[in-house]
């Protein structure tokens, strides 16, 4: 194929925010506060929620008749990526966007199980609202914290920074890797095989953005019999607030649905939770970076591929 025949991708420079919808907008509202997520703006049939970062919103909450997972939405780096946008599955003309943020949108459908995708450009940023000291740490031979200084926190929920990757089961994981990795800048950093038949039944893609540095994955899937979101992701400072997140969690009486422990792929120390929805949500620190020279990993699907530490992996996360 010649270099002028090769499809033109359209470029994704990050993750920008899911939808959600809830029959109890109340009670996920709670929730949501207390997962350390912060309000931007309110109408009166959604609620948008941001971080202390600069996204000007990371997760909206729609009230509707019935739960279900609403889509994701993914900056892109140019009004022309929009355009192209504009030729996918269902995709809507470019229009206004009058969520947190403004800026111009393209929603289509992926073709395999009708997901809405949400795009997004020239978004307004918001303002940081909190940072936090980089602690230092006193290990057995190696002292970095001065005498007499201490650590010392305050009980409440985990700050969320950033939205860092969502995931869904797909009914038919060739289709959807094809159309995926032939239609964005998706490339995987991790596949994952069935020991049966070898064939490939996970992946995990990060943003291929060059010799940029980007999180392991942005996005991932596997084969299931049911099409549904499998968890949204968000990024916590470290593992003191993680901690501290837990606890709140806990002692607010919400269900924990794994955690905490760390994974193998992607490193990063996990804490799920379900909403009071039944969607899961998950805090995570400390995740591997990759970029352009990261080679392919491939491994066989098996139980300690999911974590080297904490509690075994229960029943109601492999669904």
């Amino acid at each position: 194929m010649s270099p002028s025949a090769v499809k033109q991708k359209i470029s994704l420079k990050r993750i920008a925010h899911v939808y959600y919808t809830h029959k109890n907008l109340d009670k996920a509202n709670q929730f949501l506060l207390d997962f350390g997520f912060s309000v931007a703006q309110k109408t009166d049939d959604k609620i948008y929620y941001r971080g202390y970062g600069t996204e000007p919103f990371v997760y909206c909450a729609i009230k509707g008749e019935e739960d279900a997972f609403s889509g994701s939405a993914w900056v892109v780096d140019s009004l022309e990526d929009l355009e192209l946008a504009t030729s996918l599955p269902g995709a809507t003309p470019i229009h206004d966007s009058d969520a947190p943020g403004g800026g111009k949108r393209v929603t289509f459908y992926e073709p395999v199980d009708n997901c809405p995708f949400h795009l997004v450009y020239n978004q307004t940023p918001a303002e940081i609202t909190e940072t936090f000291p980089e602690l230092a740490y006193n290990f057995p031979t190696t002292k970095h914290r001065p005498v007499n200084k201490t650590q010392r926190f305050k009980k409440g929920p985990a700050p969320v920074h950033k939205i860092g990757h969502f995931g869904l089961c797909v009914t038919d994981y060739n289709k959807a890797y094809d159309f995926y990795t032939s239609n964005f800048n998706w490339k995987p950093t991790e596949l994952v095989y069935a020991p049966d038949t070898k064939e490939d039944i996970t992946t995990f893609l990060h943003l291929d953005r060059g010799s940029e540095w980007v999180d392991h994955h942005s996005f991932f899937f596997f084969q299931g019999p049911k099409f549904h979101v499998h968890h949204s992701s968000f990024e916590v400072f470290d593992f003191d607030i993680q901690m501290l997140g837990h606890t709140w969690l806990t002692e607010k009486k919400y269900e924990n649905c794994w955690g905490v422990g760390r994974h193998v792929m992607g490193s990063q120390i996990f804490d799920y939770w379900f909403d009071p929805s039944g969607f899961i949500l998950e805090h995570y620190v400390d995740g591997d970076l990759v970029n352009e020279d990261t080679p392919v990993n491939r491994t066989m699907a098996a139980p300690d591929n999911l974590h080297v530490w904490g509690p075994e992996v229960p029943a109601t996360f492999l669904t």
